[in-house]
Formats: structure tokens, sequence, C-alpha cells
């Protein structure tokens, strides 16, 4: 995984809407890029929801919030219309970004859960990894962001 203190590995993903995203697009702003499994699934509803959810907090701290999945754009869109979520989910289908990130598999076979803070230059500040711990990415990754503003 990216360590603490490295540049976040740029990337390029259409988002629900097909729209292409890069990392590079929200430079300035801290970002919270979170991976999840797959769309529909408890954990990661539960985990997207959450996000959804504490939402306002990572606004008010000027923080971007992004979720990225294998899934497709079409089931992306449908997974966001349901949630009513405020943030983009990103497509990696091929798993590309996903390897970039290093993103470990549970069991070899499943996707992980991992998630990234990065500062507004770009920089890996806060990583965590848990398939089954889904409401603490949030709130670590509020932690983090909070933090900065307090500093």
């Amino acid at each position: 995984m990216p360590a603490i203190g490295e540049k976040a590995p740029p990337f390029s993903l259409p988002d629900q809407n097909g729209k292409t995203v890069q990392l590079s697009d929200f430079l300035g702003a801290p970002v919270v890029l979170f991976f999840y499994p797959k769309s529909f699934t408890p954990g990661c509803t539960q985990e997207v929801c959450s996000f959804r959810d504490q939402f306002a907090v990572f606004q008010d701290a000027g923080a971007v919030v992004l979720g990225i999945s294998d899934d497709s754009i079409d089931t992306q869109a449908a997974f966001a219309a349901q949630h009513q979520l405020p943030f983009l989910v990103l497509s990696d289908r091929k798993g590309l970004v996903r390897q970039q990130y290093r993103v470990p598999k549970t069991l070899g076979i499943l996707p992980g859960r991992v998630t990234y803070v990065i500062d507004a230059k770009g920089v890996v500040q806060h990583v965590f990894s848990s398939q089954l711990n889904v409401e603490k990415h949030i709130q670590e990754a509020i932690q983090v962001i909070t933090k900065g503003q307090n500093d």
C-alpha cells in the first residue's frame, strides 16, 4: 500500500455518470478515497451509507469523498441513486487502481476494503484496512480530516 508520507498514485476512472475523474482534479483539497468490494452487498451498503450520513462533516472540512469498486458504471449509477450518495463512486472494472494502491484481497479472492486519507498536496496521511469493521473506516477518516482542521 502507498505508505503514509508518500504521494498517492494518480488515477483516472469513470464515475457513476460516465464522466472521467482524476485524483489530480482534487489537488488543493483533502480526499477520502475508499475502496469497497461490491455494490449492493450488506457491508458495502452500510459503509457507503455511513459515508453519506457523515458527508456534512467531510464537506465542512473541505474534503472530497470518493468510493471505488470494480462494479460497472451502470451498477455504480444504480447504487448511488438508490442510496442517494452525495459523493462520486468510481468504476475500476479492471481493478487497475485497486492494484496500484495495493488493496489486498481477503482470503485471496474477495476484493479488500481500504480507506486512504490524502492531503491537499496529494500525500497519503492515513491508511485503514479492515474487511469487516466498516464503521471504523468512516470514524478514522473523520478523525484524520477534523484533526487537520484543528492543527
